[in-house]
């Protein structure tokens, strides 16, 4: 099927650009930069990041759906997926990861708001982490004959 093979190179190129990022594009600045330039180097990759994320995880979406809807007419399974539920968990990861903890983490260098720099910052990278996982599973589980 031409929409799984499609669907395949998506997600892995998605693992790939993440973990791209998480080991070569956000360490690097704090090893030439200042730490409060490379935060705000950092701070733009991920932004970019969480708006492909999203992007890509709607056309993965709509490739799955139409796989899973194919799999329930001929009696193989649900509409409601394992790889429908993956590419749903790296949108919940995004949303909460970025656009949720963003705010809370720039209020907490500013000294404002109830949790730690450090907590936030923790959350932000097990969601991110999360993510990461998510996709590739979902890459290796349409990428499986």
């Amino acid at each position: 099927m031409l929409s799984k093979r499609i669907g395949a190179f998506l997600a892995g190129l998605w693992a790939g650009l993440l973990l791209c990022i998480a080991f070569i594009a956000t360490p690097a600045p704090f090893v030439v930069l200042a730490k409060a330039d490379a935060g705000r180097v950092v701070g733009r990759i991920f932004a970019h990041e969480a708006y492909l994320s999203l992007a890509l995880a709607v056309v993965l979406f709509l490739i799955v759906r139409r796989l899973a809807r194919t799999d329930a007419e001929a009696g193989k399974g649900s509409v409601l997926s394992t790889n429908v539920l993956l590419v749903l968990g790296t949108v919940f990861c995004t949303v909460a990861g970025y656009f949720a903890l963003q705010p809370m983490l720039d209020a907490a260098r500013a000294g404002q708001g109830a949790f730690s720099f450090g907590a936030l910052h923790g959350a932000s990278m097990a969601f991110f982490a999360l993510k990461a996982l998510l996709v590739l599973t979902l890459a290796w589980r349409l990428g499986v004959p």
